[in-house]
């Protein structure tokens, strides 16, 4: 028993910097920012779960298989065709929102065939990724998500000689357009370097070019200012508004400029706007929890709302993260209401 006690004794004598989670937290934070804040873990779990469970399925393999000859017969034959005629129907046509072989030149033999043989390989990799028959749905879209990014990177839009626009913009400008790709790299890494802010930042200031809807600050605690916006109309809603916003971005995310202001829209329609600005935590609000965001995120402001507009509804929008929290908040109060 003494050595037992002896020993917890050790344990809680330990110094901090070298207690087990004190050098998990420092090897996780290390991890994080090596792997831009993704989990190698997950992302493994992920592909063991398809690519197991694919190599059981010999029906989805025989499928593959059969897709990719009919894939090659089709570009084969494509090629063929384009070689003789100019107008040629395509066998495949990208999704609607990939507009990078719009330009005409990509109908430009070889190129043609070149973007071609690509979209049929993507849409072949996504039948690889998807219909695996016992990969959980999580699984399958990190896989399909992640199979689409390494294509992506392999694009022929993505390099010199297989890219007609930027063959044509060397041959229009005698390469300069390479010199200045080039310098805008070096800057770049030169900021990322020295981690300062990325070029062009200078041109957004705060109540200049951003975030220029008047405003006034009427409320705030240690985790938040609460925004008030009037309405600019001679008739008013009666009902105001809080946007609850996304921790990792600033209020002004919904109030860029005029042109694209959710802020001045809701303004100029009689909406009484309020909106929260997330104060940015430093190592003294490390112990802060989820319930301190929402008790002096959500809750703060709506008895805040509340005063300013008494015996009104509150029409509450959440935004990313945001949403979350509102939806949180929204579940507890109905949970302590039905308590009561």
């Amino acid at each position: 028993m003494s050595n037992v006690a002896t020993h917890g004794k050790a344990d809680l004598a330990q110094p901090e910097a070298c207690r087990p989670d004190t050098l998990d937290t420092l090897a996780n934070a290390w991890r994080a920012r090596s792997t831009g804040g993704l989990s190698p873990a997950a992302g493994l779990l992920a592909w063991y779960d398809w690519a197991l469970h694919l190599s059981l399925s010999p029906g989805k393999q025989r499928s593959l298989i059969e897709k990719g000859l009919h894939k090659q017969q089709r570009l084969a034959r494509y090629a063929l065709r384009v070689a003789s005629a100019h107008d040629c129907p395509t066998c495949i046509e990208p999704l609607e929102q990939d507009r990078r072989f719009a330009a005409p030149a990509w109908q430009q033999w070889p190129f043609n065939v070149i973007h071609q043989g690509f979209l049929l390989q993507q849409q072949w990799w996504h039948n690889a990724t998807t219909g695996v028959r016992g990969v959980s749905r999580h699984h399958e879209n990190m896989v399909t998500f992640a199979g689409r990014q390494w294509l992506d990177m392999w694009s022929p839009s993505n390099f010199i000689w297989t890219n007609p626009e930027v063959l044509h913009a060397i041959t229009q400008s005698g390469g300069a357009n390479l010199w200045r790709g080039a310098m805008n790299f070096l800057e770049d890494a030169r900021r990322l370097a020295l981690d300062d802010a990325p070029a062009g930042v200078e041109g957004f200031e705060v109540g200049k070019d951003v975030a220029v809807t008047p405003g006034k600050v009427v409320f705030r605690n240690h985790l938040i200012e609460l925004i008030q916006y009037s309405p600019t109309t001679p008739d008013v809603h009666a009902e105001p508004v809080l946007i609850v916003p996304s921790w990792i971005m600033k209020y002004y995310i919904l109030d860029l400029s005029p042109h694209n202001s959710m802020v001045k829209y809701l303004v100029d329609q009689g909406h009484t706007v309020f909106i929260l600005s997330w104060k940015n935590p430093t190592a003294a609000d490390r112990d802060l929890g989820l319930e301190d965001y929402r008790w002096l995120g959500v809750m703060d402001a709506l008895d805040a709302v509340t005063a300013i507009v008494p015996e009104r509804k509150v029409q509450a929008v959440g935004y990313c993260l945001g949403g979350t929290l509102l939806a949180i908040a929204a579940a507890a109060m109905a949970t302590s209401v039905c308590k009561a």
